[in-house]
């Protein structure tokens, strides 16, 4: 029979296979995210799965060397805003390109063709947040 740390062993296997399991309420330092180093620059990625009103999110920063991008303008089903507080560069929705700066935001409906680049001499940092309704 088993005793009570075996049955608390297996609580966070059972939680996820019920699908009870989603982001809980904290606070991460950057420091604390996960690094994801790129030839294009770094990621962060500080929370990443299911909330308890959205399927899945990610929300995460890059840091984009001068003169790169982190690929080419794609789509892809989730929403998404970006907000750049360093640096400067362009964003394409679209089509559309915009220039960015500190302060700069932006939303992209699900689907829809976007991209950035770093068109400055510094590096471009940016806060992104993704998601599935």
């Amino acid at each position: 029979m088993a005793n009570r740390r075996d049955l608390l062993k297996f609580f966070p296997l059972a939680m996820f296979a019920s699908g009870g399991t989603q982001l809980p309420s904290t606070v991460i330092d950057a420091k604390d995210a996960k690094l994801i180093r790129e030839p294009f620059g770094d990621q962060r990625v500080f929370f990443e799965g299911p909330t308890g009103q959205i399927k899945s999110m990610v929300a995460g920063s890059l840091q984009l060397k001068p003169g790169m991008s982190p690929h080419a303008p794609h789509r892809h089903e989730e929403e998404e805003f970006m907000i750049v507080t360093e640096g400067t560069g362009e964003i394409v929705v679209n089509g559309k390109k915009s220039q960015v700066g500190p302060g700069s935001m932006m939303y992209c409906e699900s689907n829809a063709l976007h991209g950035i680049v770093n068109t400055g001499k510094v590096p471009l940092l940016f806060y992104y947040y993704k998601w599935k309704a």
